[in-house]
């Protein structure tokens, strides 16, 4: 091959690969904003901001405005202003979140707010009809079944869900089912007998 066919061949071979790129540099932008564009028209079940989102607690349709991630416990509290549900471990091992779900006690630190939409959410501030207490409350008071009162919330709810899944025909029963909730000022034996009384009330 002569020299002057080497400098052709050589030089074709610059013009190309300049080419390509050129090319490649050009669509770059392109594929960029097809890109954006998919982003923009993301189905609404993705969005990942602050929506309202509609909760039934108490009887009553409360809609804050909520990040995917805050637990029903946390909206309970911070953004209902029901400080009654208190947030003790939040990790599920204390039961001082509990709450009533369609009747089924739930601790509260566990679950998403956006999973309970539609359904009833009862707190212990739902429990009492004006200066008339829930029975359960009242065996509470009047079995000494509270010092600090820091798990009382809890522990009523728990009760009530105890007595209604029908868990509460032996002392030895209800403190199995009653287990998920603790007391640090070691109220058991009175909260066993509040937990008694109520489910004789309430048959």
């Amino acid at each position: 091959m002569s020299s002057d066919e080497i400098g052709a061949e050589s030089t074709a071979t610059r013009r190309t690969v300049l080419r390509a790129g050129v090319a490649a540099a050009a669509a770059a932008p392109i594929a960029a904003g097809q890109d954006t564009a998919a982003a923009d028209t993301e189905p609404a079940g993705t969005q990942t901001g602050p929506a309202r989102v509609p909760l039934k607690v108490n009887g009553r349709l409360h809609e804050p405005e909520l990040e995917p991630r805050v637990t029903l416990l946390d909206a309970l509290r911070e953004r209902i202003g029901l400080t009654g549900t208190k947030k003790g471990c939040d990790r599920g091992e204390c039961g001082a979140c509990t709450v009533l779900v369609d009747g089924r006690r739930i601790k509260s630190c566990l679950t998403l707010a956006v999973m309970q939409q539609g359904r009833e959410i009862t707190t212990v501030e739902g429990l009492a009809h004006g200066e008339r207490l829930h029975p359960v409350q009242a065996a509470f008071i009047g079995n000494d079944a509270l010092q600090c009162g820091f798990c009382t919330p809890g522990q009523v709810m728990s009760a009530i869900g105890c007595i209604e899944e029908g868990h509460a025909g032996s002392d030895a029963e209800i403190k199995e089912w009653m287990s998920g909730n603790l007391c640090r000022c070691s109220c058991y034996p009175n909260i066993v007998a509040a937990v008694r009384q109520a489910a004789r009330e309430l048959r």
